[in-house]
């Protein structure tokens, strides 16, 4: 790591970075980078740094390194804050002049890299990870009670919230400008609202040539690069075409134990996975998962920095740490096709839920009272279908907005402010009204991309690419996301939401552009999900923790969390009558958290 520090009668700036490099791997290019007056520490890549570099040297700057660094630096000297629309990758950086005193913070269109800062006195303390502006300023941090709310609700932090009180995440697609002696001013270079808005007025893009020349743009580094490959659409995509481009290009994927994948009613992906690196000559390494959970889940907690409840998270370190343990720096992952495209089970569920409302009254309420009454899970074995349903019917008969939020999330409101106490309970309203807010931000005049665009500002933004960064970067794994890119999202708001879901085809227009790489039994297999076994996990490996952690924890005592209906949600899981594994972890993942916090000198 490095660190740099200046101080004038204007200013006093410290910079400090630690570097995993993968463009230009020579010690030129370690940061902070310091030319002339300007200071740069750096998080992300560049895809397009080749290009802006020769566009920088006919225009008469001079380089010393072969970085993407160097070029973000002077990018940032030619053309100001007019360099961010010309970037084209993942990246958020901050840099210093100490010619007019300024500094700069930046951040990615889409939100794939983390900053987070903080107003302190005349200045601000920022960083990649929440847990270092902790540990500097911990004993005067505050946590921020109605994003507990958030976290339950969601089982994730929503961008526009941070767990702690003051702390706020820089908005994806703008930068902001620090002067001596004023407040940060933040302006949005880019919204993806906005590109949306844009693009379904234009013709269909060429969906084929869009997606081969992103993953060909995100293959650039001077190390070798794998992927991960469930076996599913969207990885097979990257994984095979990224072997096109890379022949050395190997790849990575994930099995359960036996007895897990039965409780937790999962298809075998692996079997998919071989089949596509066998059909395609890819090296695939398997690993298998099956942790000591009741160890690791603190650790998880740590690593994600804020009570996020989602175990996928723990299927991409482990994923991430074995392949750090062969030299691999560089991953490919298929996140972000299921939020441009409508890949997501609670998509189509939606529109079925909207032809559902139309029907008369005498039968939706003999169906309701039919599936309420099926359990979840038989022994050891779980039901998907009954599991579905159930979960159908908590938001078929609500209007858009309601029934897309409540298809995701963990609670309705009324729910929610029965399991919370009253300091909770009276900010319920808020966070739902928050994501009424996002959910009609949008000129779009077609149900399926409206929910598109939402997901891509909620749901991938706080949940996937939240836990993707942290978890690979604590294996120190950089992992790259094709699909999530400015050019790619565009492209995908050009299509109709009927282009999108095709009568039962669930992203239809992506599945025609794969039949182009991929054989269709791949492409038209069934979906499922990167999940965790979390029901064999909450009824057997955790039960001692949950029961000693959970409802005897400090959220309890507190009265944060009422304990009959903490325990009720537990009992019903844990005899199958319903499907509560994911709001139990999320409760035990937010007591583990906010016991990791209150040790680092947090208060309440």
């Amino acid at each position: 790591g490095g660190v740099w520090s200046y101080e004038d009668e204007r200013v006093s700036v410290h910079l400090g970075h630690r570097r995993l490099s993968i463009i230009d791997l020579s010690t030129a290019a370690d940061q902070p980078l310091r030319k002339g007056t300007l200071s740069l520490v750096y998080n992300g890549e560049l895809y397009n740094y080749k290009e802006l570099r020769k566009e920088l040297v006919s225009a008469g700057a001079t380089f010393v390194t072969s970085s993407d660094t160097e070029v973000v630096l002077e990018a940032w000297r030619a053309w100001g804050p007019g360099a961010l629309e010309r970037f084209r990758g993942m990246f958020a950086f901050a840099l210093a002049d100490a010619a007019t005193g300024e500094l700069v913070l930046a951040r990615d269109p889409l939100g794939i890299k983390p900053l987070f800062y903080t107003e302190r006195g005349d200045g601000v303390v920022f960083a990649s990870e929440l847990k270092a502006i902790i540990a500097a300023l911990g004993t005067e941090l505050r946590i921020e009670p109605g994003t507990l709310l958030s976290s339950m609700l969601y089982y994730w932090i929503p961008e526009q919230r941070c767990a702690i009180q003051g702390v706020h995440k820089l908005p994806a697609g703008s930068w902001a400008r620090l002067r001596p002696g004023t407040r940060p001013e933040i302006r949005q270079y880019w919204r993806i609202q906005d590109v949306a808005a844009a693009a379904a007025g234009k013709p269909s893009a060429d969906l084929k040539s869009v997606i081969e020349e992103s993953v060909k743009a995100h293959l650039v580094a001077d190390v070798p690069v794998s992927s991960f490959l469930s076996g599913g659409l969207d990885s097979s995509i990257i994984t095979v075409l990224g072997h096109q481009d890379s022949s050395s290009l190997d790849a990575y994927t994930i099995t359960f134990r036996p007895e897990d994948q039965k409780l937790e009613a999962m298809p075998d992906d692996a079997v998919y996975a071989r089949r596509v690196a066998r059909q395609f000559g890819i090296d695939l390494h398997e690993i298998e998962i099956s942790p000591d959970i009741v160890d690791l889940l603190p650790r998880m907690v740590d690593i994600l920095d804020e009570p996020i409840g989602d175990p996928a998270a723990i299927n991409t370190v482990l994923m991430c740490e074995a392949a750090r343990a062969r030299g691999v720096k560089v991953m490919l992952s298929g996140m972000g096709a299921d939020e441009l495209f409508g890949g997501y089970r609670k998509h189509f569920a939606c529109l079925m839920a909207s032809r559902y409302h139309r029907m008369p009254a005498a039968v939706r309420g003999p169906a309701r009272l039919a599936v309420n009454s099926l359990p979840v899970s038989l022994g050891n074995r779980g039901l998907r279908y009954p599991r579905w349903a159930k979960r159908f019917m908590t938001f078929a008969e609500l209007p858009e907005e309601a029934r897309f939020r409540r298809s995701y999330t963990l609670y309705d409101p009324e729910s929610l402010t029965a399991l919370v106490g009253p300091e909770l309970g009276d900010q319920v309203t808020d966070v739902i009204d928050e994501h009424a807010a996002i959910y009609n931000d949008n000129a779009l005049d077609d149900e399926v991309n409206r929910m598109c665009l939402a997901d891509a500002r909620l749901f991938m933004a706080g949940l996937n690419l939240t836990y993707t960064d942290r978890a690979s970067m604590a294996a120190s794994v950089e992992v790259r996301v094709p699909f999530v890119d400015k050019v790619v999202a565009e492209a995908a708001f050009t299509f109709d939401g009927k282009d999108k879901i095709r009568g039962k085809v669930q992203k239809a227009v992506l599945k025609d552009a794969a039949e182009n790489w991929l054989p269709r039994e791949i492409v038209h297999r069934p979906k499922a999900s990167f999940g965790a076994p979390l029901r064999a996990w909450v009824r057997n490996d955790l039960k001692e923790l949950i029961s000693d952690v959970l409802v005897g924890g400090e959220l309890v005592q507190l009265g944060m969390l009422r304990k009959g209906p903490v325990l009720r949600l537990i009992a019903d899981e844990q005899a199958g009558r319903e499907d509560y594994a994911k709001q139990i972890w999320q409760l035990l993942s937010m007591e583990l958290w906010y016991r990791q916090v209150r040790a680092a000198g947090v208060t309440m």
